[in-house]
């Protein structure tokens, strides 16, 4: 959430984990704040950094990177490859991350009603750059995968739930699970589940693949960020094992 942030601190925050860790670091960039103002103030010390100099921000981020910002430089972080991603959920980052020919992921897991329209914008306004000469899109795709389709629907009711709950304004850690929990809901919030399942693949693996296959023909991106909400641990990992077998069958 780069507006919570000064550029320099963050180009020197990653500058340090790429030396660390060299080739395994990326940087996603998001414009949204994330939070409350008196918190952004806290973060940052000040209100200059605001969502509308995202854009700024973003370039500002790229000089410290490249070593062209001036007098003042990133050390570390001056001169390394950080791969550096714009984040989204509607069309504005999609427009960025195309004019700046930049890798773009957009949040489909949780916003989905713009997401074929953010596809087309970032990939009809991508300009070449040094970082990448054609378009790079990740999208988010939330995936509960179980041993049976009823296993995996009631799994999935706790993301669900979270899901509910944050559009109401009253988020919290993720709920244990509760059998027929869509049953519950009004027209309201069935209207929003029902949207979030677009992006979505909840099942055996079976009906995963088949939802996956109609996705991603759907989309055609070249990476997906899988996303499992779900509340037990052990069953999360089983979700993640079976998605593998999925795309390693071998």
């Amino acid at each position: 959430m780069l507006p919570n942030h000064s550029p320099l601190v963050i180009a020197e925050q990653f500058g340090t984990l790429e030396s660390l860790y060299p080739g395994r670091i990326d940087l996603g960039l998001g414009r949204a704040p994330g939070t409350d103002q008196i918190t952004a103030q806290a973060l940052r010390r000040t209100l200059t950094g605001d969502v509308d100099q995202f854009p700024q921000d973003v370039m500002e981020l790229l000089r410290y990177f490249s070593g062209t910002s001036g007098r003042v430089q990133a050390v570390p972080g001056q001169g390394l490859n950080v791969p550096v991603w714009i984040l989204g959920s509607s069309l504005f980052g999609a427009s960025l991350a195309g004019a700046l020919g930049l890798p773009f992921a957009f949040a489909s897991h949780f916003a989905p009603a713009a997401l074929m329209q953010a596809i087309e914008v970032y990939r009809s306004r991508f300009r070449p750059s040094a970082y990448l000469d054609k378009p790079y899109l990740m999208l988010g795709f939330n995936v509960c995968a179980a041993d049976t389709d009823e296993a995996a629907m009631l799994l999935r009711s706790s993301a669900l739930q979270s899901f509910v709950r944050l559009r109401s304004g009253s988020p919290g850690k993720l709920p244990p699970p509760v059998p027929d929990f869509e049953s519950t809901l009004s027209p309201a919030d069935r209207y929003m589940v029902d949207q979030i399942g677009v992006c979505s693949a909840v099942g055996n693996p079976k009906t995963v693949r088949a939802r996956l296959v109609e996705f991603i023909t759907q989309t055609n991106p070249d990476e997906l960020m899988v996303v499992a909400q779900i509340y037990s641990h052990t069953a999360r990992k089983r979700s993640y094992e079976l998605l593998s077998k999925l795309a390693h069958p071998n």
